[in-house]
């Protein structure tokens, strides 16, 4: 041993003890911190399911493909993490020894040529990462960058640790090869044997190099240890447990059906529920469940959330990455003030005593003031310029479509809708502060059982005229009829989405399917309220509509539903259940296509002279992944699709979700305009969809695109039409009426 070796050695050591040490602290801090949060019972297992989802994901990196190279890029990135480790006992090794070599593996040429590939593509892979970053930082797009507002310098910080590691491996190898010391065949380790010849052969160098690496490697580990917040390394270990815990254990995303709320870690009986005991939503940050907080510290600032949210696409101030920070941000500042006992209780009652909470401001003050802030509310600064207002703006809260984009490409397993919702929930039936709109549309719900304040008499106005009769359950249902057709509230009332209602009913005539409706027997499946935080008037609404659909069916085994309304279709399949609803529910797409299919409905001509494009529904495409049968009906009828670049998946939302069909927006683009800017842009003469609320929103903005049209505003817009699938079809069938 020489002295370098000696000293290289001894510093070695002191880094790995003080950074795995204080990782490991950080570790057991960060499991006390997501602790904080509220009981949430329902996500152990079942254990199997839940070890086959995460390794799918892991492995298959199942989200992060999505982005094509970028996905690519990070698997590699990702895998050289873990694959990588063993060169860290080799470089500990090599700080003493030069020609230190892991006993058997390290002599092994296939083992050569295994860290030469994943160092080589961890190399590769970062080096992409960091020009897609710059490609797209804020500074070139300004807000059209998914990275805006996220912590540049953290991630430069992370990035060139990944890109220091990957060339002390090489240089290593490299310093080996030029000593004569690397023990594997030209083949196994190219790269480095090539460096090798371009470098001196200096024993110590491979030591110091080893060092260099060590060092790099336990900095990043100090740095993340006293930066419980860090997300965009922290995800690294976070990840497989986010995953692991999310809400559905057969590994779908937290889409259609919204978390019921709970208290205590158990579903909230609201009519048993006591405001002064049990918790409404979310008010303070520790109502979130632990969950809720392991999702805040996992978020990687990647901003795939937000270029893809509606809202923030249009100039309007929510993004799902920067609410996921501010609460983040807000769940570390407050967490000593909680994990020293404090808290409100539901009615109020502050859990310190005097005496500890005096203290313990004392001690703390600014947790002590960030235990102050709202949750919810404007803005505000004191004196000395520190946060004092809500964590989240109203408007921001509010913004939300609920369209779900945020949570479809969320590579780490974020719940952002269940915690905007649970936010106004607690906004709604604690605070009663909402939007003013809301407040008609509650009281349409409640009185009339329909949004727009219609008499529940002309619920079957829309049959008026037909060529047949359309049979309405008196008692229950015949055994002819093999599905109960459930209008909705729009297909009854508004006059666009009457168009649909009938062609549906036409259409299922023509085919001989056997249907009937519940006419004056229909209320609001209370899609609306709930979206909007009123989970009361959502529960009523869903009870009494339970009720009298399970009595329409009488004692029948198979309740099948078919729905015009991708609102209705989610929360009659996927929410009623919990209420005793249990039903086969079917979008008109999917019949339709089903019997195009059968040869029961067959198209005579084309439906249209020219393309179309179709607009998928949020609540129809990505909530409930129906993406097929609708643009198959449309090869059916013989007509020619032209895409929007934002499709399936990734299809921009109409607007009109989360309750927003009867909000304003008062900021930034309407999001239907922007929506049909992207459909005129295509050059279709008709817009497509399934829903009578995209058909609503996608209708006026054709209307102001008329009116007021822009300069790349096309010249035969007054020409382009949106029907919905099934009139086309109808057309296609008998011609256009």
């Amino acid at each position: 041993m020489t002295w370098w070796s000696i000293t290289f050695g001894v510093i070695a050591l002191a880094f790995l003890v003080v950074g795995f040490g204080l990782l490991a602290r950080a570790a057991a801090r960060m499991v006390a911190h997501v602790r904080l949060g509220a009981p949430d019972p329902h996500r152990a297992g079942p254990v199997g399911v839940r070890l086959r989802t995460l390794v799918k994901e892991f492995l298959g990196h199942t989200r992060m493909l999505k982005w094509g190279w970028i996905g690519v890029a990070h698997w590699f990135v990702m895998i050289g993490f873990g694959a990588l480790f063993l060169t860290l006992v080799q470089a500990a090794g090599e700080t003493v020894d030069p020609q230190f070599e892991l006993p058997w593996l390290g002599y092994q040429a296939w083992y050569g040529l295994f860290v030469e590939v994943i160092a080589t593509t961890t190399v590769l892979g970062i080096g992409y990462l960091i020009v897609v970053r710059q490609l797209n930082h804020p500074r070139r797009i300004e807000r059209k960058s998914r990275f805006a507002g996220s912590n540049f310098a953290q991630a430069y910080f992370v990035e060139l640790i990944i890109l220091g590691v990957g060339v002390c491996i090489f240089l290593i190898r490299g310093f080996q090869s030029a000593n004569g010391w690397l023990p594997y065949p030209t083949w196994a380790a190219p790269i480095s044997t090539w460096l090798g010849s371009w470098l001196p052969a200096w024993p110590a160098a491979v030591s110091f190099v080893a060092l260099v690496k060590i060092i790099i490697s336990m900095v990043w580990a100090i740095v993340i240890a006293r930066n419980l917040s860090m997300g965009v390394a922290w995800h690294r270990f976070l990840a497989f447990f986010n995953i692991y815990f999310k809400r559905r254990d057969d590994g779908r995303p937290a889409l259609g059906a919204l978390r019921p709320m709970l208290s205590g870690g158990e579903v909230l009986n609201l009519e048993e529920a006591d405001p002064e005991v049990d918790t409404f939503g979310v008010g303070k940050v520790e109502d979130f469940s632990w969950k809720g907080w392991l999702d805040f510290a996992t978020c990687t600032e990647c901003g795939r959330c937000q270029s893809q949210c509606p809202a923030w696409n249009t100039a309007k101030p929510l993004s799902p990455k920067l609410l996921v920070l501010s609460l983040r941000d807000h769940s570390f500042a407050k967490a000593p003030y909680l994990a020293a006992g404090g808290g409100t209780t539901p009615d109020g009652t502050e859990k310190l005593g005097d005496a500890d909470l005096a203290a313990f401001a004392h001690a703390d003050p600014l947790a002590m003031l960030e235990a102050g802030r709202p949750l919810v509310g404007p803005p505000d600064v004191d004196e000395q310029g520190r946060q004092i207002g809500g964590v989240i703006d109203p408007g921001i809260l509010w913004d939300c479509t609920t369209c779900g984009a945020c949570v479809e490409q969320c590579p780490v397993d974020i719940e952002h809708v269940d915690h905007i919702v649970d936010m106004r929930r607690y906004q709604v039936m604690i605070e009663s502060e909402f939007p003013t709109e809301l407040g008609g549309l509650f009281r349409n719900l409640e009185n009339k059982g329909n949004p727009w304040g219609q008499n529940n008499k002309d619920r079957l106005e829309w049959a008026k005229d037909l060529p047949f009769e359309v049979p309405v359950v008196t008692d229950v249902i015949d055994p002819d009829h093999e599905y109960l057709f459930w209008v909705g509230c729009a297909g009854a009332f508004d006059d666009r989405a009457k168009k649909t209602t009938r062609a549906v009913a036409e259409l299922m005539h023509m085919a001989a399917v056997g249907f009937a409706v519940l006419g004056t027997g229909e209320t609001c499946t209370g899609d609306p309220a709930r979206r909007a935080g009123n989970e009361f008037l959502f529960q009523m609404l869903a009870q009494a509509t339970v009720e009298t659909i399970n009595d329409a069916f009488g004692e029948r085994a198979k309740r099948k539903i078919v729905v015009t309304c991708p609102h209705c279709f989610n929360t009659l399949g996927n929410e009623y259940g919990d209420l005793g609803g249990h039903y086969e529910v079917i979008h008109h797409t999917q019949l339709l296509n089903k019997l195009v299919r059968e040869r029961r409905l067959v198209p005579k001509k084309p439906a249209a002279s020219r393309d179309v494009t179709y607009h998928d529904p949020c609540y129809l495409g990505r909530h409930n992944k129906v993406y097929s049968p609708p643009r198959e009906l449309i090869g059916a009828a013989g007509v020619t699709l032209a895409e929007m670049p934002r499709n399936s998946a990734r299809s921009l939302c109409c607007g009109a979700g989360g309750a927003r069909m009867w909000m304003e927006e008062k900021t930034g683009k309407r999001i239907n305009l922007e929506r049909t800017d992207e459909a005129l842009a295509t050059g279709a003469g008709t817009v497509v969809t399934g829903c009578p609320f995209c058909r609503v929103m996608l209708t006026d903005g054709l209307t102001a695109r008329q009116n007021a049209p822009t300069a790349d505003t096309r010249a035969d817009v007054a020409d382009v039409e949106v029907m919905d699938v099934a009139q086309m079809l109808l057309a296609g069938i008998k011609g256009p009426a």
